[in-house]
């Protein structure tokens, strides 16, 4: 506890429009869950040049509408699988590094 862990999903070549259905787990205690953020990026991969930031989410406290919505839905239901598709969006507080 206490690092960052990230994954990544698999790279989806020669498309514009890529479709992801991969899932990720962290083993956590409940209690600790409300203290912590999950930040989802997406990048456009470019060989030999650097990543391009797409857009990204943020589930957590600190998180504003929908996506706070949704945390608190995941907060109430422990041990349940609680699904929402999300607005990416182009902001800087989301985006951290794509390595």
């Amino acid at each position: 506890m206490g690092k960052k862990a990230k994954n990544k999903t698999q790279i989806k070549k020669k498309t514009l429009n890529p479709e992801f259905n991969e899932e990720f787990s962290y083993e956590i205690k409940h209690g600790e869950l409300a203290k912590k953020t999950l930040d989802l990026t997406v990048w456009d991969y470019d060989m030999g040049t650097s990543n391009d930031f797409i857009g990204g989410c943020q589930l957590g406290i600190t998180a504003k509408g929908e996506c706070l919505k949704h945390w608190y839905e995941c907060l109430k239901n422990k041990d349940k699988k609680i699904e929402r598709w999300h607005v990416l969006l182009n902001d800087n507080t989301i985006k951290d590094t794509d390595d």
